[in-house]
Parts: structure tokens; C-alpha cells; sequence
């Protein structure tokens, strides 16, 4: 998916001056901290979120159960071209893209930028749907993509396709949905829905099945009879 750099962002960098920005000025301690105290008014998590089992075992239990729908009609632009930090999603208005987001709530050892605290310049991914560890530096080749969790595609055929376009930008830029993984194992997924794809690494689907929940549930959509009998199983593999 194509990035680009939102517009709260260049309020971050006015706001902070232009040693955020990486210019050829003298930078200061308090510049610095300022951009962070900014960037860090926003969680990356949402409150509860991922429910733990008995929740979402509750949560799923309430779920429409239907047919997906409308899958012919849906196009990747129809929830935005690009990453948007304009909304008001988990995430959103703190400045930085969302991607930057992600990986900075995702990887450990992680190193950011010293003028701007959105950018991560290095850090390492243990995969949760793999469990490869995964290294990541700025501009060079990752492994690492974004996914949303419950894809767009499938959100779509579950009741997205009647949304506003507003609407469908902030559940694709919205944190709770999205998640740093391997992109090979990203690439097999694809939008294929729970009943259909499973994370390989078996210790993680209780997880995957809460957070797959949890995001259906947010968003109010809808699950296929298949669907809802794959997650049943996953969440039953949770410790009591």
C-alpha cells in the first residue's frame, strides 16, 4: 500500500520547528521533546482492544451472521488511496503516517528518528503470524508489510460497502485493524477471511481470533456461518 506524508504531519514539523524535519539547523533538547509530548498525546491502542477471550467470545456470539455481500463492487480505493492520519481512528491526528504508527507500536529494539519522532529508523519484528524475527531499517528492502487483520475485502462483503467513504478511510488507517507481519505471509492471506486463512504459528490464533473478533465487533460487521464456526474454534484454543 502507498504511504504518504499527512497533513497533520507538516503541522507537527511547524509546530516543532524545522530541526523535526531533518533541515540544517541547530536542533534543541526542547525541540525535540516537544515533537514527543505531541506525537505521544495519541495511543497506538485502543482502549480494551484486543478483547481478552471471554469478551470476544461474548462479542462473537453477537455478530450478525449472513452471506457476505456485494463482492463484486469492491475496489481497494474505496477506502482510500493512501495512508491518512486525518481521522478519527485509533492512530489518527498525531501527526505521523500510519505506517510509522504501526511499526512503532509493533517492533522491539526500536530506534527513532532524532528530529522526528514519527519516523522509525530501525527496529526488529518478531512475527506474530509466523514467529520469524524480522529485521527493519529505514529506506532499505523489509520484509515487513502492514495488514489489516480483517482485510478490506472482507470488511467490505460484511457491510463496509454501505459506508461513508469517511468511514472506510478510518477503519483502513485505524490501529486496532492493522498489524507489522511478514509480507510473504501477508501475500498468502490476501483478503481471504477467517474460515479460509489461519496464522501458521498455531500459538497465536487464539489472538488472531480475538482480534479478528474484536474488529468485527467495533465496526458492527457481519460474519458467514463458515466464519463464525472458524473463529469459534480458534478462540476455544485460549488458556481458561
Amino acid at each position: 500500500m502507498a504511504t504518504s506524508r499527512p497533513f497533520a504531519l507538516a503541522l507537527v514539523l511547524a509546530l516543532v520547528g524545522p530541526a523535526a524535519a531533518g533541515c540544517h539547523h541547530d536542533d534543541t533538547a526542547s525541540d525535540r521533546a516537544g515533537a514527543v509530548a505531541l506525537v505521544g498525546r495519541v495511543p497506538l491502542v485502543g482502549a480494551g482492544f484486543p478483547p481478552d477471550a471471554p469478551a470476544a467470545k461474548a462479542q462473537l456470539a453477537r455478530l450478525k451472521v449472513e452471506p457476505g455481500r456485494n463482492w463484486e463492487t469492491y475496489k481497494r480505493e474505496n477506502f482510500g488511496k493512501y495512508w491518512s492520519d486525518e481521522t478519527d481512528a485509533v492512530g489518527g491526528r498525531n501527526g505521523c503516517d500510519t505506517r510509522d504508527d504501526v511499526l512503532r507500536r509493533d517492533l522491539d529494539d526500536l530506534r527513532e528518528g532524532d528530529r522526528n519522532p514519527c519516523v522509525v529508523l530501525s527496529g526488529t519484528l518478531h512475527d506474530p503470524y509466523t514467529g520469524k524475527v524480522l529485521p527493519y531499517t529505514y529506506r532499505r528492502a523489509t520484509q515487513i508489510q502492514t495488514d489489516h487483520v480483517v482485510a478490506l475485502g472482507a470488511a467490505w462483503r460484511g457491510g463496509a460497502y454501505a459506508w461513508t467513504p469517511q468511514r472506510r478511510l478510518e477503519y483502513a488507517n485505524d490501529l486496532d485493524v492493522l498489524l507489522a507481519v511478514d509480507k510473504r505471509t501477508n501475500y498468502d492471506k490476501g483478503s481471504r477471511t477467517a474460515d479460509k486463512w489461519r496464522p501458521p504459528r498455531r500459538a497465536y490464533r487464539c489472538e488472531y481470533a480475538r482480534r479478528y473478533t474484536g474488529i468485527k465487533a467495533k465496526y458492527g460487521l457481519s460474519v458467514t456461518a463458515p466464519e463464525k464456526l472458524a473463529l469459534q474454534d480458534m478462540l476455544a484454543t485460549c488458556p481458561a
